[in-house]
Order: structure tokens, then C-alpha cells, then sequence
């Protein structure tokens, strides 16, 4: 544990995000707040800051616990924070995106007749 953590570089250690690099992209595009206002990744935390981090699956309110700048272990990195609101996004998609090329997860590439129908369907395919 430390006194001082960079914000990418805890969002990694918490285990939010995979590698630091994407905590640092997510920062800059504005997928993090920091008591309401959109930092810089280089930003230091303290106990007690509150975050809202959005992600594809889920958006999440917490308060910063404690401080470390190394990846341990799950068990470990969920005492760094504590949730006060979570927000889960396991929606369907609706019949407009499913024709625009939504695939179910696990299903694969699209075969060379469904890739066609996305195109046509997309106007990006044109049959004489």
C-alpha cells in the first residue's frame, strides 16, 4: 500500500480494467468521473474519492478505500474499494442492431451469405 496512486494505475490494480493502458484510454474518454469531473489519468487519489466508472457490461459508483499500485490478486483488489451502486447493461439488442451485424457471443465470424446480408443491409453492397 502507498500514499500516493495515480487514478489509471489504481483502476488497474482494483482489477476494473485489464491492462493499464486501457484504464488510461477509458480515463481520457471520459468512461471515469472523479467527484462528478472527468480527470486526467495522472491524477492522484485519496481515500475517500468517489468514482463512477462505465464499461460495456455495467456502470459502477464507488468510494475509494485504500491506495496500492500493484495487481494482486481478486480477493485483494476488492479491498481497495467499496460499491455503493451498481448498474448491470445485459440487455438484447434490438432487431435493428441484430440486422446490422450484432452476433450472439460464442457464435463466430459471419459466414460469407450473412456478411453479404450486413452489407446489403448497411447499403455498402450493391448487386448488378
Amino acid at each position: 500500500m502507498t500514499d500516493r496512486v495515480r487514478l489509471d494505475k489504481w483502476l488497474w490494480a482494483a482489477r476494473f480494467f485489464k491492462t493499464r493502458a486501457l484504464a488510461t484510454e477509458a480515463v481520457k474518454g471520459g468512461k471515469v468521473k472523479l467527484d462528478g469531473a472527468t480527470p486526467k489519468p495522472s491524477r492522484t487519489l485519496q481515500p475517500g474519492d468517489r468514482l463512477e466508472i462505465t464499461q460495456a457490461h455495467r456502470k459502477v459508483w464507488i468510494e475509494v478505500v485504500a491506495l496500492s499500485d500493484r495487481r494482486g490478486p481478486a480477493a485483494e483488489a476488492e479491498k481497495l474499494y467499496r460499491i455503493d451502486k451498481e448498474l448491470l447493461n445485459q440487455r438484447k439488442p434490438s432487431p435493428e442492431q441484430a440486422l446490422a451485424g450484432f452476433r450472439e457471443k460464442g457464435r463466430g465470424r459471419p459466414t460469407k451469405r450473412e456478411r453479404r446480408q450486413i452489407l446489403r443491409w448497411t447499403d455498402q453492397l450493391t448487386l448488378d
